[in-house]
């Protein structure tokens, strides 16, 4: 059991080391944790991204959120911010209201929270639900262990998988 946390660990440490920047639909759809403005540079050179939505929110004054949003300016990225909470369920209406900017983003966008495992999952899975149709299964794989999203009811994050779940008949899933 011991060597099961520690390769787990390693596992998550890895993607926060490497950006946990994947993606989406190739071409279209990325998510990453938070990216340093090296890594927009980067991620522009080899993916050609236009825009950023930041699931984070609005922080202006935050070291990070300013070096993010004068990154996006001078790399001529488009920048939106749609706060949510990992911790909180995403009701309809606001996962339309994120469906709605997804769609009109210039593509391929780059879709970031802090760590890329949470709300970054539950953006993906509602883009490749909603937007590009590639299924229930397709959708889910995005709030996954892959990506270092630890789906146990007892976690704090377990929010996004309640919320995929919740919004599954509205999706137009039987749910599971």
């Amino acid at each position: 059991m011991v060597g099961l946390g520690v390769v787990l660990g390693a596992g998550l440490g890895y993607l926060q080391l490497s950006g946990n920047f994947h993606p989406v639909i190739a071409g279209e759809v990325y998510r990453s944790a938070q990216p340093t403005p090296e890594a927009l540079a980067g991620y522009i050179k080899e993916h050609r991204i236009r825009s950023i939505i930041n699931l984070r929110g609005s922080n202006s004054g935050a070291d990070w959120y300013d070096a993010e949003v004068a990154a996006a300016k001078a790399l001529g990225l488009a920048h939106y911010d749609f706060g949510m909470s990992a911790r909180k369920p995403l009701d309809q209406h606001r996962a339309q209201e994120l469906i709605a900017l997804m769609e009109k983003s210039e593509k391929p966008v780059l879709i970031h929270c802090q760590g890329g495992a949470d709300r970054s999952g539950l953006a993906s899975a509602l883009y490749v639900a909603a937007i590009a149709k590639a299924g229930e299964e397709a959708a889910e794989r995005q709030i996954s262990l892959r990506y270092g999203h630890i789906s146990l009811p007892m976690t704090a994050a377990y929010a996004m998988d309640e919320t995929f779940e919740a919004l599954e008949p509205w999706l137009g899933f039987s749910g599971s």
